[in-house]
């Protein structure tokens, strides 16, 4: 039995598994790039705020995210003595490790921003919108793309993780299809196959951009 036969033979159950999965990464990239924008900013222009995310960010890079989402689909709901859907604890989960991850890196952008930027567009006579909208804006958003993609690329990996608290995503099909035929190699080598024609042109995309944008600030 080859891939092929057996992409043709359990498509209903990949497809499936493959929508369970995108839509488990439409909420971790939705919620992990809006909110971790949003709260990089803050950090960035609070010392306060600053700190929360730069060691938040700092434990959730520590603390693999499969312990993490373990502890509060178990031990949490035993704790708090309520009974959560797994697809519920992986989204919160990793959409949060996505969250500051991503707000790390925004304020870490921000936050080293040159100043003589802002003060030649005051010279010019721009506004502060004007500054951000033409100036800050663009430089950052291209600085920052290649980075907050190449993460997003790593929290479709981890997604993988949330099968093992019984989230029917795209993995899990794949080894409950190999317990029924135990054809290992093909199954996850068409499994591979769909994460490389996924992951490999963000990947390279990214690689791209930051070639062709990214920048030391600190060059003249």
């Amino acid at each position: 039995m080859t891939v092929l036969d057996i992409l043709i033979t359990y498509h209903i159950a990949f497809l499936q598994g493959l929508a369970v999965t995108l839509q488990l990464c439409a909420v971790i990239w939705s919620v992990g790039i809006a909110g971790g924008i949003a709260l990089g900013i803050a950090g960035a222009q609070s010392k306060g705020w600053g700190r929360v995310v730069q060691w938040t960010s700092f434990g959730f890079s520590a603390i693999p995210a499969l312990v993490i989402l373990f502890w509060l689909h178990y031990p949490a709901q035993a704790v708090f003595n309520v009974v959560i859907d797994p697809f519920y604890t992986a989204a919160f989960t990793l959409a949060l490790v996505n969250l500051f991850g991503v707000g790390e890196v925004v304020r870490q952008a921000v936050s080293d921003f040159p100043a003589q930027y802002l003060t030649a567009g005051r010279v010019c006579g721009m506004t502060t919108r004007q500054i951000v909208r033409h100036v800050q804006l663009p430089i950052l958003f291209r600085q920052l793309l290649p980075s907050i993609l190449i993460l997003q690329v790593g929290m479709l990996h981890a997604s993988l993780f949330a099968s093992l608290i019984s989230v029917e995503e795209i993995f899990r099909v794949a080894q409950r299809i190999n317990s029924i035929i135990y054809r290992p190699i093909e199954i996850y080598t068409a499994l591979a196959l769909f994460f490389l024609a996924v992951c490999l042109p963000i990947n390279l995309f990214a690689a791209w951009l930051k070639k062709r944008y990214t920048r030391d600030y600190s060059e003249r």
